[in-house]
């Protein structure tokens, strides 16, 4: 008889909490520098800009509403991918094809990117907040202040704001994460020169990483700018058409910070939900 421990459905979602509190500052660097309309900064240059004019707390600006959209967009995306995965998984002799779990994957992140975009939406304007003039700032107390604001000041429909383009980087982030991160463990299980054990975990989560970067970086662009707006965006073929006008390297604006982001957050995510799976996991024995 062999033991083994699956996630609970939940982990996904507390695990990419943690990563958040490690990583926002990144995140908060690296939507200021997709929101410039001229390239001015570069990442250090951001990041020495922000902390001199507001102070190092302000790299935690809008952490409650990163907080809040981990706990709508992942635990959700994780929870569709890993409950089907693991019962797909009973029931067949080996582990999921690929193309399965990229379709997974896809699904899983669509319906999730839907679900976090008011989180994700009042995120955004929360790191971004200090860049406005003082007069503009909507200066939200909290997530969930800035839901209820955005709600009462400019209807449910603007809550959903860029929800096209969330779900849609949402289904590319969760291939590139979960899909692949699946597949990469795989294969480096599959060569026997390693086992199930942290650095098997690091090397995975870490080409997930870099997978998941070179994926959704153009759309995160375009969300990015449809959330931040006041009206000057029709939709999203005019927030592309007005992108495109700054060149082909603009849809990759903050490519380097986001990878220097979203490597190091999919890295702590699969540590801690590997940790919580090994400690709190469900057991199943075969």
């Amino acid at each position: 008889m062999t033991e083994k421990r699956v996630s609970r459905w939940y982990f996904g979602g507390l695990a990419s909490c943690g990563a958040a509190c490690c990583t926002h500052p990144l995140d908060l660097i690296k939507v200021h520098l997709q929101t410039q309309q001229e390239v001015r900064m570069r990442m250090v240059g951001m990041a020495v800009h922000v902390v001199r004019n507001d102070g190092v707390l302000a790299l935690y600006n809008g952490l409650s509403a990163s907080l809040c959209r981990q706990m709508s967009y992942s635990l959700t995306r994780f929870a569709i991918y890993e409950t089907v995965r693991d019962m797909m998984g009973s029931t067949n002799t080996g582990p999921m094809p690929f193309y399965q779990k990229v379709l997974l994957g896809a699904f899983g992140g669509f319906t999730g990117g839907l679900v976090g975009t008011p989180a994700d939406l009042v995120n955004v304007r929360m790191q971004n907040d200090m860049k406005l003039s003082p007069k503009q700032r909507r200066n939200y107390k909290h997530a969930i202040d800035g839901l209820y604001r955005v709600f009462r000041e400019e209807g449910v429909r603007k809550l959903f704001s860029g929800a096209s383009m969330a779900s849609s980087r949402g289904a590319l982030v969760t291939v590139g994460q979960l899909a692949c991160y699946d597949q990469a463990k795989q294969l480096v299980l599959g060569t026997g020169i390693m086992g199930d054990n942290m650095l098997t975990h690091f090397v995975s989560s870490f080409i997930a990483g870099g997978c998941a970067t070179f994926l959704c970086q153009p759309l995160d662009v375009l969300k990015t700018r449809l959330m931040n707006s006041k009206g000057e965006y029709s939709g999203v073929m005019h927030c592309l058409r007005d992108t495109a006008k700054l060149g082909p390297l603009a849809f990759y604006k903050g490519l380097v910070p986001a990878g220097i982001r979203l490597i190091p957050h999919t890295v702590l995510t699969f540590i801690f939900l590997e940790q919580l799976k090994k400690y709190f996991g469900i057991r199943i024995i075969s």
